[in-house]
């Protein structure tokens, strides 16, 4: 049960760390097994937003690339969320040529917001 004086719900940032680990492909067991913890304790920080140590926090959250800051302060627009960090981690493991084709993509995204925005 909740202490009420607790201020952040660590629910929000559970449900990252259990989708970023699925979007790997990664087991319970084998995430727990990687940062040293009991898969149960793992089980408990994702779907019922126990407070991990720092330790651990620190361990989750580098282990899978989450900005900690779109959590504590949703209000500020972060210059690197979640969802850019695991990007880059992505891009991080890709050869020269998947660049080039990522960055055509991107481009050609770009010049179509361009287009919608100026109607054409």
């Amino acid at each position: 049960m909740r202490n009420k004086d607790e201020l952040y719900d660590f629910r929000s940032l559970g449900q990252a760390i259990k989708s970023a680990r699925l979007k790997r492909g990664m087991t319970r067991d084998e995430a727990a097994d990687i940062i040293h913890i009991d898969p149960r304790y793992l089980t408990n920080i994702e779907n019922k937003g126990q407070h991990p140590s720092l330790q651990i926090f620190y361990k989750l959250v580098t282990l899978f690339n989450i900005s900690v800051d779109q959590f504590f302060y949703p209000n500020v627009k972060s210059v690197k969320n979640t969802r850019r960090r695991q990007l880059d981690y992505v891009l991080d493991n890709l050869d020269e040529k998947a660049l080039i084709i990522i960055e055509i993509v991107a481009d050609g995204i770009t010049k179509a917001n361009e287009n919608n925005e100026m109607g054409i």
